[in-house]
């Protein structure tokens, strides 16, 4: 399982702007760079990466190789209610890493 990072205020007063940043441990290999016996290897890249608040979808990037390793995202959204914000990473290879954090709005 890859480490995820996921920094946001856990208290927000409603109707606020609130930040949310995540980075997630990846190498994002790109498919184009050979190894030192000159075979390429193979792509292996997170391809989309979702957020949702209180289970409506707030923000969605699909992601391509351009993307450099340990991608970082960082969007706004309005904190509306308490509730859980779910991060959810998809990828190659079958990769899949979902994270979810509380939120209070007051």
């Amino acid at each position: 399982m890859a480490r995820a990072l996921i920094n946001f205020p856990r208290n927000a007063r409603k109707g606020e702007v609130i930040e949310i940043k995540t980075m997630i441990s990846h190498v994002m290999e790109t498919g184009y760079r050979p190894g030192a016996d000159g075979t390429v290897a193979p792509r292996d890249i997170i391809r989309r990466f979702t957020c949702h608040y209180a289970g409506e979808e707030v923000f969605r990037a699909d992601l391509y190789q351009a993307i450099a390793a340990n991608p970082f995202i960082a969007f706004t959204t309005i904190a509306t209610q308490s509730g859980t914000l779910s991060f959810t990473w998809e990828g190659d290879n079958g990769f899949r890493q979902s994270e979810t954090m509380a939120i209070i709005v007051a």
